[in-house]
């Protein structure tokens, strides 16, 4: 039988080492940098080990030097002879791996003696093409330990029913920027802001208070009824055409209120169908 392969990789700091003892604590049977020439031998022997290593995950990346270099002819040559993988790419700004790099105290691995930056903007450029390939993209960039954590529980755990789709809906700021693993980006700044209510300012979508001025407006209530019938149109068929994960960004301008408040809302309606995993990128102590 042959087991289920996972490729993590992305960029040096993005969280792989996270990612890899989380699925071994999932049932991973895990590799750390794995030269990808070995991946097809490597994949041979766990077919024959009567069953017993069903899940794999090998984390491939620039580590590998010349080896990695043929990455991709050997993804295509494994594909060739049928064995089915999937790629987990993991990535962040580069204003949050400097500070990791930084934290750390440890040199980038393409710039050992340089400016970490320079590692990270070549390091992008090689994996270019590995990201294209890549079936689930996770930017870790405002993500804790746990949440990644969980948003890897929630993609790979051992209860994961593979027909049901993997949902994460996230309430961002616009004035922090798009959320780059998003699927689907909808912008809720048409709607009554409760920042200018002085009493409202300082909570969040959490509160009843503020949930209660969002949900008020009949503008409101008619959005999140055309919402969710988009939804019930469009999944479906994402799942029809083997989509297994999907990522849904609602933002306002700030991140604290009614994004916030939507994606609690959104994701009550959703985790009964769905896998949903809802994250609040850019609200404080979150």
């Amino acid at each position: 039988m042959q087991p289920r392969l996972l490729i993590v990789t992305g960029l040096s700091g993005a969280g792989k080492s996270t990612v890899i003892r989380c699925l071994e604590d999932l049932g991973f049977f895990c590799i750390d940098n794995l030269p990808p020439g070995l991946i097809s031998k490597f994949t041979e022997l766990c077919s024959q080990a009567s069953g017993n290593v069903q899940r794999v995950a090998l984390v491939i990346d620039i580590r590998g030097g010349e080896f990695f270099q043929s990455v991709s002819d050997v993804l295509a040559q494994i594909k060739k002879q049928g064995i089915k993988y999937e790629i987990l790419y993991l990535e962040a700004s580069n204003e949050t791996l400097v500070r990791r790099f930084k934290e750390s105290r440890r040199p980038h691995p393409l710039s050992p003696g340089g400016e970490i930056i320079e590692g990270i903007e070549e390091e992008r450029r090689v994996l270019r093409e590995m990201r294209g390939l890549a079936d689930k993209i996770i930017d870790t960039s405002n993500l804790t330990v746990a949440q990644l954590k969980e948003e890897i529980t929630n993609l790979y755990g051992e209860g994961r029913d593979d027909e049901r789709l993997a949902v994460t809906i996230v309430s961002f700021g616009y004035k922090y920027g798009i959320p780059l693993d998003a699927d689907l980006v909808i912008d809720v700044r048409f709607l009554p802001n409760p920042y200018y209510d002085a009493t409202l300012r300082p909570l969040s979508g959490f509160d009843d208070k503020v949930k209660a001025y969002v949900f008020s407006s009949p503008v409101t209530a008619d959005f999140m009824q055309r919402f969710k019938s988009l939804l019930e149109f469009l999944i479906p068929h994402y799942i029809k055409e083997g989509k297994s994960t999907l990522t849904i960004a609602i933002g306002c301008t700030g991140g604290m209120h009614r994004s916030v408040a939507l994606v609690n809302y959104l994701g009550e309606i959703l985790k009964d169908k769905y896998r949903v995993a809802v994250r609040h990128r850019d609200l404080k102590g979150s």
